[in-house]
C-alpha cells in the first residue's frame, strides 16, 4: 500500500471534529471519562435491561429532574454517582462524587482486566432483589406480605444497596471511598455473599420468603 492511500485510510478511520454533539458518528466514538467504550455491553437478566441505560454521559445537569419516571433515561453510571452524593458526607458534591466513581473504574480495571462498565452492570444485576415485602392491614392487624418487586425497582435497590455498602465501607475506615466502590462492585459482580449489597439482597428475598 502506497503512503498516500494510507493517509486517505487514516482520514476515513478518524472522526469528524466539525461533527455535531449528536450525532451518530459522535456517540459511536465517544468514551465515558474519555476511557471506557459502553457500546458492547451485554446483559443477562431480560427484565432490569430496559431500566440500565448505559451512555458516555456521566452528567446530564439533571435534565430529566422534573420528569416522572425518566429516571431510567439516565446513564446507569450517573444514577450511582446521584446515589453516592446521598450521604452526610457527599451532598451536593458532584465532582468528588464523579472522581471517586473514575477511580473505582480504574481500580476495577487494574484487578480485573475487565470493562468496568461491564462490571457495574453485572454488579446491579447480582444485587438486584427479585422479592420484598410489604405491609397490609387487616381489621388493624399489620401482616407481612411477600410481593413481587418491579423491575425499575430492582434496579433502584441494588443502586442503594451499593451506595449503602460504600458508606459503611470507607466511612472512618482507611479504606477510601473509591477503593471501597470498587470492591462492592467487583464482589457484587461474581455474586460474593459477603458483599453487603449480595448479603442485603439476600436478607430481602429470605425474610419475604418467609413472609408467602
Amino acid at each position: 500500500m502506497s503512503e498516500s492511500e494510507q493517509d486517505v485510510d487514516d482520514e476515513a478511520e478518524a472522526p469528524d471534529p466539525d461533527a455535531p454533539a449528536d450525532s451518530e458518528q459522535a456517540a459511536e466514538n465517544a468514551l465515558l471519562f474519555g476511557e471506557w467504550d459502553v457500546s458492547e455491553i451485554e446483559y443477562s437478566d431480560p427484565s432490569t435491561r430496559k431500566y440500565m441505560n448505559v451512555t458516555p454521559i456521566a452528567h446530564t445537569q439533571g435534565r430529566h429532574a422534573s420528569k416522572q419516571f425518566q429516571k431510567s433515561e439516565i446513564s446507569l453510571v450517573e444514577r450511582l454517582i446521584n446515589r453516592l452524593m446521598q450521604t452526610e458526607e457527599n451532598t451536593g458534591k458532584k465532582q468528588q462524587a464523579q472522581r471517586i466513581v473514575r477511580d473505582a473504574f480504574d481500580t476495577i480495571h487494574s484487578r480485573t482486566e475487565d470493562n468496568p462498565v461491564q462490571v457495574l452492570v453485572e454488579a446491579v444485576e447480582n444485587a438486584a432483589p427479585r422479592e420484598e415485602t410489604v405491609r397490609l392491614k387487616y381489621g388493624g392487624i399489620s401482616v407481612p406480605k411477600a410481593v413481587d418487586v418491579a423491575p425499575q425497582r430492582r434496579v433502584d435497590q441494588s443502586l442503594k444497596f451499593i451506595a449503602a455498602g460504600v458508606q459503611g465501607a470507607s466511612y472512618k475506615t482507611t479504606t477510601s471511598a473509591a477503593d471501597a466502590l470498587a470492591d462492592q462492585l467487583i464482589g457484587a459482580a461474581r455474586y460474593d455473599v459477603q458483599t453487603y449489597s449480595i448479603s442485603q439482597k439476600e436478607e430481602t428475598e429470605r425474610v419475604a420468603a418467609a413472609a408467602r
